[in-house]
């Protein structure tokens, strides 16, 4: 009869492949069972990846049964995301977990496009996702999500969220006319972008993906203060002039102590729809010396795509659109990487303290 001990050898020897850490070690193998031949065990995950489960329960199931004596194992792969700690003096948010800005500091890099696929991505891997729309001036993601209805409110005073792809959406271009500029000062489009937040009934989100304005101005300053945010994603191009705004945003981040999770780098190279030809038509590399040169992680490169456009704007991104192809790979790929760093992070542990309160004696 096989023996604990020999079987967490060898289950030690099954790595993640997203963090490189063994399930052993790191405690995330829970309740072994050893019943003469028969073997059964958990393995929590912190962050969302169905679409490597079959892959995973496979290899811990082999390296079960190459324990001499191990006829049958049962698997139980569960993902479990909690909530991470935020900027210091921040409160979380009611049914969220953990919000994810993505941000580029520049205006057409790509950052709105990359936001959505991001959240459709997370959502694919089996995460519950929400998706605001930060941009009071030029919202996107109605036309992007597909949706062109009009929030409802039950209660007159909040707003539930609209949904598709399995995605919650809040977007000013909800409630104005698609074809109205806001011309706002600073101070009324943060209040509403504010109010966008947290006034809608968000249902227990794991995480929600804030696509920001670019620039580094009122609003984003506004938000990375005030809102409770676990990290930061930057997209850039590898464009001298996009990688100069992209670095200030970072050191906005900063500031603010905000993490940031990782640098995408868009449109990093465009192949020939007819010829084949690869062209690097914004230059070369830029992403990955950003992220060296910040102590980053380069989270991946987008192609510069015609299909990627096409999808975004008719309503059905890539992720959704072609969920098989290379490019909806690279965005699912990028939205682990995230899901895994946001679950490297010290976890929220403000809703354990108790409530401490003075009375005066009299």
């Amino acid at each position: 009869m096989a023996s604990q001990e020999q079987l967490l050898a060898a289950l030690s020897a099954v790595t993640d492949p997203n963090t490189g850490k063994d399930f052993v070690s790191t405690k995330q193998l829970k309740n072994l069972q050893v019943d003469g031949g028969e073997v059964s065990f958990d393995v929590e995950l912190g962050y969302p990846a169905k679409s490597q489960l079959q892959r995973l329960r496979s290899s811990l199931v082999a390296a079960a049964k190459s324990v001499p004596g191990v006829d049958n194992v049962s698997v139980n792969i569960a993902t479990n995301v909690v909530a991470h700690a935020v900027q210091r003096g921040v409160q979380l948010m009611p049914n969220v977990k953990n919000i994810i800005a993505v941000a580029s500091g520049k205006g057409g890099v790509g950052k709105s496009t990359t936001a959505v696929n991001l959240a459709l991505a997370l959502a694919a891997e089996g995460a519950q996702v929400g998706l605001l729309d930060a941009d009071i001036y030029g919202p996107s993601q109605p036309m992007m999500m597909g949706i062109s209805a009009r929030p409802e409110s039950d209660d007159g005073r909040t707003m539930e969220p609209l949904e598709n792809y399995g995605v919650q959406v809040m977007s000013i271009g909800f409630l104005v006319n698609p074809d109205e500029a806001m011309i706002w000062r600073g101070p009324m489009a943060t209040q509403a972008l504010e109010q966008l937040l947290r006034q809608t009934n968000w249902r227990d989100l794991d995480y929600l993906i804030v696509d920001l304005p670019p620039g580094t101005g009122d609003i984003q300053l506004t938000l990375s203060q005030r809102v409770p945010m676990t990290g930061a994603v930057i997209v850039t191009t590898p464009q001298d002039i996009a990688l100069l705004d992209a670095r200030k945003a970072i050191k906005m981040f900063e500031k603010v102590g905000v993490p940031i999770l990782g640098v995408v780098e868009n449109m990093a190279v465009h192949v020939c729809s007819n010829c084949g030809h690869a062209e690097h038509i914004f230059g070369e590399g830029g992403g990955q010396k950003l992220a060296q040169q910040y102590g980053t992680d380069y989270l991946g490169a987008l192609p510069l795509d015609i299909r990627i456009r096409l999808q975004a704007d008719s309503g059905k991104p890539t992720v959704v659109s072609e969920p098989d192809s290379e490019v909806a790979a690279i965005y699912r790929t990028v939205a682990r990487q995230v899901a895994v760093k946001v679950a490297q992070k010290a976890k929220d542990f403000s809703a354990k303290f108790p409530t401490i309160t003075v009375s005066k004696d009299t």
